[in-house]
């Protein structure tokens, strides 16, 4: 009889039986069990476990239904004859034993962890509302989207009506669901620019034109351009205001739709948080906005103010698609919303960026030049490729992970890195740096 070497923890979500039935079933795919291999009694291994028997039973009934485990009249409990044949487990590639690497990315932002009793709060509030008897309202939770014009009006300048916002999954869903109604050709995207949105556009089939960041965008040939002009994604240049009028201008002549992705537009720390460029020109501009930078990237909501004629083509679909966020992160979202706690985070993060910025600078600023402002939770600077890889193999040393620019263009020659600060600790920022430094000073 197999001793089976599981280990249950009262203290995860996961009820004791899933736990059980889901580390047998690994043991079984890692070959450790093998076809045949006779298993305690669920009251045996109750005892073993100084568990309730029903948990053990529960746990054995699922791996029975699965067709993981047999069991034989009189004989007890047996591994499957029919489990994962030997020749695909010896197959599995072997586990790295190296510690995965911290990333210094561009997205994952900054939480006070005193901020966390907010967070479950607002989870407590979902379990204990009545979710929708059927599809929720296509355009998103009514209530939410009223929350979301007033902060728009409030934070960005942008007077909407709360019907004309939409709920999507985050910026790239909103451009995934753009796209279909916009007129047919290529795309403009800022080269180097957000990699995500380059595959978007790609996978909805359409040419993606690079844009020069920096430049007056060239719009004749273009159905849509896709901009970030609060905080240009990666290299952090604000597009002046006279570019503002004139791409706007360019678009209305040529029938272009601006693409505005509003990413992380309220960390600015040294002036106040530019207005949005939809805020401009609603008939042109579709907006589009992410709580991924406030709150965090694993809730998967954000909101898209179409321009009027885009936005009855796509509630129009919608109501046929349901094409939407999930109830819950959108009810989760509004309570957040309502407490105050998401404006409560910005602010916390704010002080948070304006404090790690310059002690990015202090380590960088005697090797290369910053490329934009300050400002978000990221810091770009262009550097020699030599500073580049020692800095990065230093990084790499101390357990961190640091991106080029490189990684952002696709025709441009840059050389330079993108330094997240968001998603680490004080204490890991200051690790990696001092490692930077010391490469970039060898």
């Amino acid at each position: 009889m197999k001793t089976l070497p599981v280990r249950l923890d009262r203290t995860r979500p996961e009820p004791l039986g899933v736990q059980l039935s889901t580390q047998v079933r690994e043991l079984v795919v890692a070959g450790t069990l093998a076809p045949g291999d006779r298993l305690p009694s669920t009251r045996a291994l109750a005892t073993d476990l100084g568990v309730a028997r029903s948990v053990t039973e529960q746990g054995y009934d699922q791996l029975l239904a699965e067709g993981w485990l047999t069991t034989r009249q009189g004989a007890g409990t047996f591994v499957a004859s029919g489990g994962v044949p030997q020749a695909a487990v010896r197959s599995r590639p072997p586990r790295s034993s190296a510690p995965a690497l911290i990333p210094l990315d561009l997205g994952s932002p900054w939480i006070d962890p005193r901020h966390r009793a907010g967070w479950r709060r607002a989870w407590r509030d979902v379990s204990a509302a009545a979710p929708p008897a059927g599809y929720p309202d296509p355009r998103g939770i009514p209530e939410l989207r009223i929350e979301l014009a007033d902060r728009l009006a409030r934070t960005r300048g942008l007077s909407v009506d709360p019907d004309e916002v939409l709920l999507t999954s985050g910026t790239t869903d909103g451009l995934r669901q753009l796209l279909p109604h916009v007129p047919v050709g290529a795309v403009g995207i800022d080269d180097p620019g957000y990699r995500a949105a380059v595959e978007t556009v790609r996978a909805a089939g359409r040419a993606v034109v690079g844009l020069e960041p920096g430049r007056p965008i060239d719009v004749t040939r273009l159905a849509a351009a896709y901009v970030t002009p609060a905080h240009q994604h990666p290299l952090g240049h604000v597009m002046p205001a006279a570019d503002r009028l004139a791409l706007l201008a360019a678009a209305r002549e040529h029938g272009t739709v601006v693409i505005e992705d509003d990413y992380d537009s309220e960390f600015r720390y040294d002036v106040a948080p530019i207005p949005a460029l939809a805020s401009l020109d609603r008939s042109q501009v579709a907006y589009l906005g992410t709580a991924s930078k406030s709150v965090g990237p694993g809730l998967r909501v954000g909101w898209m103010v179409p321009p009027p004629d885009l936005l009855r083509r796509l509630v129009a679909l919608r109501e046929q698609t349901y094409d939407m966020p999930s109830w819950p992160a959108q009810r989760a979202l509004l309570t957040l919303l309502r407490e105050g706690w998401v404006d409560k985070v910005v602010r916390t993060a704010r002080r948070v960026y304006a404090d790690r910025a310059p002690r990015v600078g202090e380590v960088l600023a005697p090797y290369g030049t910053a490329a934009g402002p300050a400002a978000g939770m990221y810091s770009t600077w262009f550097l020699p490729p030599a500073a580049v890889r020692r800095a990065r193999a230093a990084a790499r040393d101390a357990g961190f992970e640091v991106a080029p620019i490189s990684n952002y263009c696709r025709t441009a020659r840059l050389s330079g890195l993108v330094v997240g600060f968001g998603g680490v600790t004080d204490e890991q920022l200051d690790r990696v740096l001092a490692a930077m430094a010391r490469g970039l000073a060898g």
